[in-house]
């Protein structure tokens, strides 16, 4: 296995997520090179002289455009490549077009004796995780997605706002497909360890059950409703992966909602969806335990079979 360069990362997908994500990890100040990917070279060439030129207000690094060679080391690989969502069309609707570039995409990472971590961000990311893991034959701690780590921020966000209150001190997650089948955990939600019921009451919101659909449909429609008013999302999931590097760089072991292969977890098996999982230095160390109602746990499950349908159809 070749040795890794703790403080290298890859981008492979230059489009306006790639380039948000690039842009983002530069001024983290996590890494000392970036090496960008593209299909069209043109393009990673041009995003990574324009993110260069900043640099002088950054910390130093290096970042330029590269090829699969140039991408053995990394520690991360960050794969945003694909086709995006046009308005009107959901995530599972790229399957085919994605599932497609992986295949060319994944297969390449295979044969440099890669011994990094594989984040995958391209929709449907649960899918494509999956497919990824696959393809790759990495072991699946080092292979995860992005998952629902915005949807929660975009819930944190919206429920800060409906309370009146630092959406930091938020704690809650979107669970399953980052897309139509999500769920919202309510059942462990709170404010700083209050019940979220008792801290609406206490901040004059009582009809809990309107507030609480209202705010799933807002959160799961938040995309949608992005793509239509400017074509195309990428501030929010530029930040989202900025925030699973930190976790891996700095060995932070933060429980994060990533979307991963389950083994059995509420008798859900052989499908990627996010659940919560400690992220560190080699990647999801360990699954997190989440209490559940019995009806989330039915709209999981729900959730994980609709993908287990889409991956029965692929030829992997």
């Amino acid at each position: 296995m070749i040795n890794v360069n703790i403080r290298k990362a890859a981008v492979i997908g230059c489009g306006f997520v790639g380039a948000a994500s690039a842009f983002a990890l530069m001024q983290s100040g996590l890494f000392s090179e970036i090496v960008l990917l593209d299909s069209d070279r043109q393009k990673a060439e041009g995003e990574a002289l324009d993110i260069s030129h900043g640099l002088p207000f950054a910390k130093p690094m290096q970042i330029y455009a590269g090829d699969y060679k140039d991408i053995a080391d990394a520690n991360i690989v960050i794969v945003t490549a694909g086709a995006g969502q046009k308005p009107g069309e959901t995530r599972l609707d790229l399957v085919k077009k994605n599932v497609g570039i992986f295949g060319k995409i994944i297969p390449e990472i295979a044969k440099l004796d890669f011994g990094g971590i594989l984040l995958v961000v391209a929709n449907p990311v649960d899918i494509l995780t999956y497919t990824a893991a696959k393809l790759s034959g990495l072991p699946e701690n080092r292979v995860f997605g992005s998952g629902t780590v915005l949807d929660t921020a975009r819930l944190k966000y919206i429920l800060g706002e409906h309370l009146g209150v630092d959406n930091r001190s938020v704690h809650a997650f979107i669970l399953g497909e980052h897309g139509d089948s999500e769920i919202v955990a309510w059942s462990s939600a709170n404010v700083s360890g209050v019940p979220l019921n008792d801290f609406c009451e206490m901040r004059g919101h009582h009809d809990h059950e309107t507030a609480m659909r209202d705010i799933a449909e807002s959160v799961k429609n938040s995309a949608y409703e992005i793509i239509e008013k400017k074509k195309a999302t990428y501030y929010g999931i530029a930040m989202s992966v900025r925030r699973i590097c930190e976790a891996i760089i700095l060995d932070q072991k933060s429980v994060l909602p990533v979307s991963h292969i389950q083994h059995g977890n509420f008798d859900i098996e052989g499908v990627s969806i996010s659940m919560p999982a400690i992220v560190g230095r080699d990647g999801i160390e360990a699954s997190v335990p989440i209490a559940l109602s019995a009806d989330e746990i039915s709209a999981l499950q729900s959730s994980a079979n609709a993908l287990k349908e889409v991956i029965g159809g692929l030829e992997l």
